[in-house]
């Protein structure tokens, strides 16, 4: 069967060289990857590298960034981190990512130490929807298409995804914008706050285009639809545990001239909001 990426290995970024700056680290690629970059792989390990030049007291809390090019999947990128600013509270790094000398993308995120006071935040009552346990798994479902690029791709994803209301890998079962799915990795990730925030960033990226699908009620397999992440926003309120049940709901609140908005919203297996994220997409459909 095939084997799902070994995700902590992927994350886990290595030094450039005794000769590079002091910032520069590169990010492997999984074994035998071909065709464009995953943008979550990239847009992830980029914060990974922006975390490696804080202080281990500070937390990612927020991330922005652009893709620029298209990567080239079976190659590594060189990640560069400048430091923008560092003060008491906050730690705020830009990072690019290189294949050769081409930037493909730009991101600036930013860190905080722990700080004490009043809070509030959005949260589900998760006993609305379905349980993940009485959900089959999108592994399971397509396990008969391993010998397809479509289902080698399924079955190599790091993740476990339940979905509430169905998939879209095929046909669409409702026409809606907004959907839900749980979501936990399938081998567990060492206990690092970097390292699950970085997780989460690069799972959120796989089903930011679903929900615009959804409303146009069309499914991946699309003839001629021709998609592409622009851009990317992570907020992190919380700390959070990718290798427990996490619901992610998304909406996509806009869509239209060849561009589609949707946000995200991670809970808990409490039902307590522990990120949010957001992307616009190029959407072409035929």
């Amino acid at each position: 069967m095939t084997q799902p990426i070994n995700l902590a290995r992927l994350l886990t970024l290595q030094s450039y060289g005794a000769d590079s700056p002091a910032n520069s680290f590169i990010g492997g690629t999984p074994e035998g990857a071909t065709g464009r970059s995953f943008g979550g792989q990239i847009m992830a390990q980029a914060a990974y590298a922006t975390g490696l030049t804080v202080s281990e007291e500070h937390r990612m809390h927020s991330l922005h960034g652009y893709f620029m090019r298209p990567g080239d999947a079976s190659k590594q990128t060189a990640f560069n981190v400048e430091e923008i600013f560092t003060g008491g509270t906050f730690a705020t790094r830009r990072a690019q990512g290189y294949q050769g000398d081409v930037p493909i993308m730009s991101m600036i995120a930013s860190h905080q130490r722990p700080t004490d006071g009043e809070s509030f935040s959005d949260s589900f009552d998760l006993s609305t929807l379905t349980a993940p346990t009485e959900i089959p798994s999108l592994r399971d479902t397509y396990r008969h298409l391993s010998h397809l690029p479509a289902g080698a791709d399924i079955l190599t994803r790091p993740f476990d995804f339940r979905y509430v209301e169905g998939d879209v890998m095929q046909s669409v079962p409702k026409q809606q914008t907004t959907q839900h799915v749980w979501i936990k990795t399938i081998a567990a990730l060492p206990e690092s706050a970097l390292l699950h925030r970085a997780a989460l960033i690069y799972v959120s990226d796989y089903l930011f285009m679903e929900p615009a699908l959804r409303g146009f009620g069309r499914s991946w397999l699309t003839p001629g639809m021709k998609c592409a992440s622009l851009d990317f926003a992570v907020w992190f309120h919380s700390d959070f545990n990718v290798n427990e049940w996490l619901l992610y709901e998304l909406h996509t609140v806009n869509a239209g001239h060849g561009r589609a908005l949707t946000q995200g919203k991670f809970y808990n297996e409490q039902g307590v909001l522990v990120a949010s994220a957001a992307q616009e997409v190029m959407l072409r459909l035929p």
